[in-house]
């Protein structure tokens, strides 16, 4: 059986990539993701707010004078251990890099295109086997327009690839009113891959409390029905890699994305739920499926499904519309 695939031109032993998690803050979790059989890992975001905090220390011990230099140290409040700045990312990023045979993919998170060339170009360095770019922005201003939005988008992506020779993926939010329009100009304007979609963990509130609240809801398989349909609709559309992400909880998730047309299919939910180790249970489930239906090979199964590049998209969409309203009136109507 024949797992290997191709994403953002780096060849992989298989599509089950573990994405950015607490599982691979460390070195020996991303071995132990490694031994568990994963086809790639992407590390935890360097935040641009960490690298903000970073250069504000780095001004005010300037201004301090050395002879002030521990002292000043005192004035500045305590960082968590997961907020630390480039040069423990880095670090991490090289260890990584040396003790795993699979690709460390590394990320940045950020909302604005300042300051990013030289963290990317340092990624590079530090043996990044790819970028991707974890752009988490959800507008709050009502005066800012779609298109800055999208512009922004375009704007970081083009400051990351004239400076590094790696490939570069960027991760996406499913709020654009046209979400297949930015991703093709996205692609158009070099990205090598897109990662559907981000998850925005918006505050809520406590009622009881009088409270706001926030926290992090690992994600459902209920969720993975718009990315896989935006995968679906875009496979044939783009030529960036497609990276499915939301949603993956048994290896018929992971097949369905593949159906869809992703090129591989990324999880962090269930291997923080289950454990490193159910790697082996999603590849065992898929190899046994792939037995089941047939094929010999993952780009046998990839894209199956997906929507051809002369279907009218939109009516794909409404169709698949009207067919839920039409169930859920047999299901449930009087």
């Amino acid at each position: 059986m024949d797992l290997t695939t191709d994403y953002l031109g780096l060849r992989l032993r298989n599509p089950l990539v573990a994405s950015a998690s607490p599982l691979s803050q460390s070195v020996a979790g991303v071995q132990r993701l490694a031994d568990a059989g994963i086809g790639a890992v992407v590390l935890p975001s360097l935040f641009e707010e960490q690298l903000r905090r970073e250069a504000d220390r780095d001004a005010r011990l300037a201004e301090a004078g050395t002879d002030s230099f521990a002292e000043s140290l005192s004035y500045l409040p305590p960082t968590a251990d997961v907020e630390a700045g480039s040069s423990q990312y880095l670090s991490l990023l090289s260890r990584a890099v040396a003790a795993v045979d699979v690709p460390v993919i590394a990320s940045l998170n950020g909302v604005t295109a300042a300051g990013w060339a030289d963290h990317a170009t340092a990624m590079q360095d530090a043996g990044a086997a790819a970028i991707e770019l974890n752009i988490y922005y959800l507008p709050g201003d009502p005066e800012v327009s779609g298109r800055e939005v999208e512009q922004r988008h375009l704007d970081i992506l083009a400051r990351v690839k004239s400076v590094v020779s790696v490939p570069v993926a960027v991760k996406l939010s499913p709020y654009f009113s046209s979400t297949g329009a930015v991703a093709r100009r996205l692609a158009e304007s070099g990205a090598d891959g897109l990662v559907l979609f981000n998850r925005f963990m918006q505050p809520d509130i406590d009622p009881e409390r009088l409270a706001v609240t926030s926290g992090v809801q690992l994600s459902s398989r209920a969720e993975a029905r718009m990315p896989r349909s935006w995968i679906a609709l875009l496979r044939e559309r783009v030529t960036a890699s497609l990276a499915a992400t939301t949603g993956v909880e048994d290896a018929g998730d992971v097949a369905a994305y593949l159906l869809a047309g992703a090129d591989v299919v990324m999880t962090a939910s269930a291997l923080l739920r289950h454990g490193p180790q159910h790697t082996g249970v999603l590849l065992a489930g898929l190899t046994d499926w792939m037995n089941r239906k047939g094929f010999t090979s993952v780009d046998q199964a990839r894209g199956l499904l997906s929507v051809p590049c002369t279907s009218d998209g939109s009516a794909y969409e409404r169709a698949g519309y009207l067919a839920a309203i039409q169930q859920a009136t047999i299901r449930y109507g009087s």
